[in-house]
């Protein structure tokens, strides 16, 4: 979307006056931080462990005990005993690239083949590609119509070239939830060498996770994922694994990752992660709940409507992700904004370029399909009163779009 466009929208908006309510579904995009999140990381401003965690003053000491109370919380939720396993980054995207990258970089000796997935986030997507320029060779492994991996593919792909094996837990678009721990088993069957990750942001906090019993070496998580602020996610490695730094400076708590530590935000993810874990199985029927109130809301009373991924246990709990066919969905973004339904079109990362997404490209949507996709996430704050009035808003805005839309049914 250009400059000019994107003002054109919001001159639009600002003219249609504010909406009788708001809800606000484009948890992928960006984050709402949840309240008490907000609360909690405050004091860490300027009132308590505000220092460098490094220094050996007291506020500095101060500043390492809450960061290492942050990470063993973290890494406890993810079955790990052992903080320093936790390498804190400024986002999931960097943790991808971490992975990735540096791993490769540092193990080359040991293999060129990197296997990924036709459904990575681009931040995997990217960094694999670069490799190529390295002397990397980069494998994609297809999905079904569901986003689930093609496992034969996978078993086929590794050998003993392979160095590294990155598959999505939890797809960020279409939610499909992957057998890591079958991926895992197969991979290191064919290659007992290999070294898997996961990007893991859309799973942490939505399904439960342990590192151990899937016997996964690496894994992304993000903050704002689920609810905390952004500019901070982690990654897990297991220990014995060598890393290359992508980054040089000031030598810090966190050795691969130089830099002070940013601990607002890093107490922002531990309070998120408390409030999520802390009443784990209630707060995901929650937003299961209110997930599928959404999803048969819209299938039942929009016509023409695809739910992109799988339905039930196999999908995340926060995730909707549908087609409207002979729709844009960039249009239908700014109609649902203009009732204060705030939704994403198309791939996150890729809206304002206005292609559609690779991910619903390899599961077999056509392209007019994808492009009329929309990606809305449930979160913990959102009630069923803002569900049904989404739920109301969307039949006449879609009817209204498909009136004036280029794309008539056939």
């Amino acid at each position: 979307m250009s400059t000019d466009i994107g003002r054109g929208v919001k001159e639009l908006l600002e003219a249609h006056g504010r909406p009788e309510r708001e809800v606000y579904l484009d948890g992928e995009n960006s984050v709402k931080v949840y309240k008490k999140v907000v609360e909690e990381m405050i004091p860490y401003f300027n009132e308590k462990a505000y220092g460098n965690p490094s220094i050996t003053h007291k506020i500095g000491w101060e500043s390492y005990e809450a960061f290492r109370e942050a990470a063993s919380y973290i890494a406890s939720r993810i079955g790990s005993d052992n903080p320093q396993n936790l390498i804190f980054t400024h986002s999931g995207t960097e943790a991808n690239n971490l992975a990735i990258k540096g791993f490769a970089l540092a193990n080359r000796k040991k293999g060129n083949k990197i296997i990924i997935s036709d459904v990575e986030h681009l931040s995997i997507v990217f960094p694999a590609e670069t490799l190529k320029k390295e002397g990397f060779e980069i494998v994609k492994i297809p999905v079904d119509k569901e986003g689930f991996v093609d496992l034969e593919a996978l078993e086929t792909a590794v050998d003993k070239d392979t160095l590294l094996v990155s598959i999505i837990w939890v797809n960020h678009e279409i939610g499909t939830i992957e057998p890591i721990k079958e991926i895992v088993r197969i991979a290191k069957e064919k290659n007992p060498n290999v070294i898997v990750h996961t990007d893991a942001a859309d799973a942490f906090g939505k399904i439960p996770i342990d590192v151990k019993d899937v016997g996964i070496d690496m894994m992304t998580l993000s903050s704002p994922k689920i609810g905390g602020p952004k500019g901070v996610g982690a990654l897990y490695v297991r220990q014995g694994i060598k890393l290359a730094s992508l980054i040089q400076g000031q030598v810090s708590i966190e050795r691969i990752w130089p830099g002070v530590e940013n601990m607002p935000l890093i107490m922002g993810f531990y309070a998120a992660s408390k409030m999520i874990f802390e009443n784990f199985d209630e707060n995901i029927k929650y937003l299961k709940k209110l997930r599928d109130r959404l999803i048969d809301g819209i299938l039942d009373n929009v016509p023409y409507t695809l739910l992109n991924g799988p339905r039930g246990e196999k999908r995340a709990p926060d995730n909707v992700n549908i087609s409207f066919l002979y729709c844009e969905g960039e249009a239908l973004t700014v109609e649902f904004s203009m009732n204060g339904v705030y939704v994403s079109s198309g791939s996150a990362c890729t809206s304002r370029v206005l292609e559609p997404s690779h991910v619903l490209l390899a599961i077999g949507r056509e392209y007019e399909e994808a492009h009329g996709s929309l990606l809305m996430k449930v979160t913990l704050e959102h009630t069923e009163e803002d569900i049904d009035y989404v739920i109301s808003v969307i039949p006449k805005a879609v009817e209204r779009i498909r009136k004036i839309s280029s794309i008539k049914p056939k």
